[in-house]
Parts: structure tokens; C-alpha cells; sequence
């Protein structure tokens, strides 16, 4: 008796297991200095809004913690409605700048993303202006009538060509310019940071007579009308051309 091999059916086969592709990082150190950026803008628009708002010039000249308020006590009515409409309107900018660059919001609530942009515009709009009109009295001199100056004439520039760019659909663009302008917004950040750090540095120089604060807070607002945005502008453009948006140089090619 014979037997018959029973022939089973060849396995399929097993399909080659390739991995699983990395899902990319978490931007971690994005959100961190986003989260940074929105604090701080916060911060320092509670810091240097709220004591004008509460308190008059004169009052806080007085009491010698009002900032800049026994420069500006003296000056003359324009000067003074420039100086509070620069303060309300730039703390504006400065709160509603971080939410427009906030991914989440323009996904899911891209209404709210248009006018907050529009509050924010109109804020850069009147604290840009009342800039130009304090530039010439600053406390900071000549060098503050250049570098306050320049930073208010920049700061409607990038402003206005975030909305005309915006206005012709040009998202990209539109992106790259606003973050140029918040750069210079956040300028209000900045000079509170490089305040402190001048003056400290003047600590290893003090004469004989000792340290003397006030004269070293006047060497330091000397040095930050400029060094106040010049770097935020630097370091704005380099992440613009990170992220492939229309970098300065190549703007210029552009109609």
C-alpha cells in the first residue's frame, strides 16, 4: 500500500517589516520660548503700563518709581498725550503679539486670529506715531532721537507691509513681516533686560567714591536705543529664513 504525500500549500511570504517612520520631534524648544515670549510680553506690559495708569506723572516723579516719569512730568501737552498713547497702545502690541504667532488659534479659531491681528496693527499703528513724537525729547539724547526713532519709523514699516502682504494673500510674506514687527515690539522686553545687565557691568569701574546708580543707569539708557531691536531684528531674520519664509535679501527680488 502506498502513501501519498500530502503537499501543503507554500506559506505566503511574511512581508518585510520596515519601521516604523520616526514621527518628527516635538518642538519642545519652540513652545518653551514661546511660552517665554507670552510671559514676559505680559509681564512687562503690567510693569510698564499699569504705574501710568494709576498714578499721574507728577505723583510718580515724587516718589522716584515711576521710570521716566520726572523726564516726561515737564513736558508739554502733546508730548504728554504721545507718551500715554505710546505706553496703552505699545503694552497692547505687546500683549496681543505672542497670541498671533500661536498655531493653534490660527488653526482653530482663525476669526479670532484676523482680529486680534487687527488690534494688534492698530496698536503698533498709534504707539508707532506717538514714537515719533517722542523721539525727539527723549531722555537718552541724540543717540534716543536716532534709536527710538528708527525703531518707531521700522516698527509702522514692518507693520504695514505685514497687512498689505495679508491684503494681496501673500501668507508667507505676511508671516515674515509680522514677525519682524513683533521683533521690534518686543523691543519693550528687551531694553528692560539690558538695563539691569549695563548697569551691573559698570559695578568692576566704580571710583573711589563707590557705585553710583543713577549715573550708571544714565550710561545704560544711552546705550539701548539701539541695542535694544537691533539684535531682536537679527535674530527675527534668522528664523524667518529657518522656516523658508521670504527672508529680507529675498524680498528684495520680489516686486
Amino acid at each position: 500500500m502506498t502513501t501519498t504525500e500530502t503537499t501543503r500549500p507554500a506559506a505566503a511570504p511574511t512581508p518585510e517589516r520596515r519601521p516604523t517612520p520616526a514621527r518628527p520631534p516635538r518642538r519642545i524648544g519652540a513652545r518653551v520660548g514661546w511660552t517665554w515670549v507670552l510671559l514676559s510680553s505680559v509681564g512687562i506690559a503690567a510693569f510698564a503700563v499699569v504705574p501710568y495708569l494709576t498714578s499721574s506723572l507728577p505723583v510718580l516723579a515724587a516718589s522716584g518709581g515711576g521710570g521716566l516719569a520726572e523726564h516726561y512730568a515737564a513736558q508739554p501737552t502733546a508730548v504728554l498725550v504721545a507718551f500715554y498713547v505710546h505706553v496703552v497702545a505699545g503694552g497692547l502690541a505687546l500683549v496681543t503679539g505672542p497670541l498671533q504667532f500661536w498655531r493653534g488659534l490660527r488653526d482653530r479659531a482663525p476669526r479670532v486670529h484676523r482680529w486680534i491681528g487687527r488690534v494688534s496693527l492698530i496698536a503698533i499703528g498709534l504707539a508707532g506715531v506717538a514714537g515719533l513724537v517722542l523721539a525727539p525729547v527723549s531722555a537718552a539724547g541724540l543717540v534716543g532721537t536716532f534709536g527710538f526713532g528708527a525703531l518707531a519709523a521700522l516698527w509702522l514699516l514692518t507693520a504695514w507691509r505685514g497687512y498689505r502682504a495679508i491684503r494681496h494673500g501673500d501668507v508667507p510674506a505676511h508671516r515674515a513681516w509680522m514677525m519682524r514687527a513683533f521683533a521690534l515690539t518686543y523691543a519693550a522686553v528687551t531694553l528692560r533686560l539690558w538695563l539691569p545687565l549695563l548697569m551691573f557691568a559698570q559695578v568692576p569701574f566704580a571710583g573711589p567714591a563707590g557705585f553710583d546708580a543713577d549715573a550708571a543707569f544714565a550710561n545704560a539708557y544711552a546705550a539701548v536705543p539701539f541695542l535694544c531691536w537691533l539684535p531682536n531684528l537679527l535674530v527675527a531674520e534668522w528664523l524667518i529664513r529657518r522656516r523658508g519664509l521670504p527672508s529680507y535679501r529675498l524680498a528684495q527680488g520680489t516686486r
